[in-house]
């Protein structure tokens, strides 16, 4: 017999899609995702045009030089250089446009989380209001902003800025205006407050900030640090600044300062209270302070130079009734001429005096472990009253 043969099975060839096949569904996400962002980056540019045709109803247009969009694959960042903003109010019926020049402007927003905003700003910035009037040009060294809830309505925005200078420029010359470490201003809507009816909670910290030319106390270092809250508004769309407050004032809107805190040297100072405006756009109100170290800061409010000027009759009545003003100013030219330099010598220690009497006015209190006192900061029809003095004047805001 012949053995018979059992056959053998032949291997079978592996297909090879599966080790293409990865790669393809990569190629093929990657595709698709390509699509996505640069139809996202056309919708941000989109939208940002229709933002800038909001804003410039509204008296507030936005130029770029050279505008560019990038970022892919995850980040859409748009750079505007040669920024441009032109801000326009109605004063007295004739616009007058003011004019921010800036360097650079970049902003950025995750393609997965559209709606936070980061922007940075390359200084300086020059603001203008016409081509004769002193420019104002403010450097930094960093300038960052967050912005939350776009694109629809904000519900929270930061700005912080870094060694901040601001200078007056007058036929070329840089005058100071107001310097600061570090700035910060943050923004939101408050818990409970609505679109129709919305309330803004504001806080604003200053480290080492001066202020030139306003008043003598504001020109030394200061740090601050201001808990404030702004009712009376209708809408958050973007308006013009001089028809936002009359709008606020119209509404019966005013801004309570939560909680404050100042300190400069040895003075430290909190305060609280609400403020309004009246029909003539001047602030009215009362804020509670407690200060520790006042009598240190009495020489700058000015109490010589006020004596020289003459003593304004109501500050008189409300410390000595009776006493007229121009009998002040006599006493003290008398005195200078039976014994020359003797009215000076009571005008420098008149301070000495006014310490005691703001001390009179108000109640014994301990601030962060020191004396201090606490007494009303008045403002009425924008005059600042410190106890019985005028101390400073806000002008209107409307």
């Amino acid at each position: 017999m012949t053995a018979m043969t059992l056959p053998t099975d032949t291997p079978r060839r592996r297909s090879r899609w599966p080790l293409f096949l990865m790669p393809i569904l990569l190629l093929i996400v990657a595709a698709a995702w390509s699509v996505f962002w640069f139809y996202a980056a056309s919708q941000a540019e989109v939208k940002a045009d229709a933002w800038r045709a909001q804003e410039a109803k509204s008296g507030r247009s936005y130029d770029c030089a050279k505008q560019s969009i990038g970022g892919f694959p995850f980040r859409l960042e748009v750079r505007c250089e040669g920024a441009r903003v032109t801000l326009t109010s109605q004063t007295a019926g004739a616009a007058q446009p003011v004019t921010i020049n800036l360097g650079e402007i970049l902003a950025v927003a995750q393609v997965y989380d559209p709606k936070l905003l980061i922007a940075e700003f390359r200084a300086p910035a020059v603001v203008s209001e016409s081509q004769n009037a002193p420019a104002m040009q403010v450097n930094w060294k960093t300038a960052r902003a967050s912005v939350v809830g776009l694109p629809a309505i904000p519900q929270r925005a930061s700005i912080v800025f870094d060694d901040v200078a601001i200078n007056r420029t007058n036929n070329s010359v840089q005058v100071p205006v107001a310097r600061a470490k570090h700035v910060e201003l943050h923004g939101r809507l408050a818990e409970g407050s609505t679109l129709k009816d919305p309330v803004i909670e504001s806080v604003l910290r200053i480290e080492s900030g001066s202020v030139q030319e306003v008043h003598p106390l504001l020109a030394r270092p200061f740090a601050a640090e201001i808990h404030a809250k702004l009712s009376g508004l209708k809408d958050l769309v973007p308006k013009p600044w001089p028809a936002r407050f009359r709008e606020l004032q119209s509404n019966g809107g005013h801004v309570e300062i939560v909680q404050s805190r100042i300190q400069q040297d040895d003075l430290i100072a909190v305060a609280a209270g609400t403020l309004a405006l009246n029909a003539q756009g001047r602030i009215d109100g009362e804020l509670q302070m407690t200060v520790a170290g006042i009598e240190k800061v009495i020489p700058a409010l000015g109490i010589e130079k006020m004596l020289e000027q003459g003593v304004p009759q109501a500050a008189l009545d409300r410390v000595a009734p009776g006493v007229k003003s121009q009998d002040v100013t006599n006493l003290l030219g008398a005195l200078d001429k039976a014994i020359p330099g003797l009215g000076k010598v009571v005008k420098q220690n008149a301070n000495l005096g006014v310490a005691a009497g703001i001390n009179a006015l108000g109640k014994e209190a301990v601030l962060e472990g020191k004396p201090a006192r606490t007494f009303p900061l008045r403002f009425a029809d924008g005059i600042v009253y410190l106890g019985p003095l005028k101390v400073g004047e806000v002008p209107p805001l409307f």
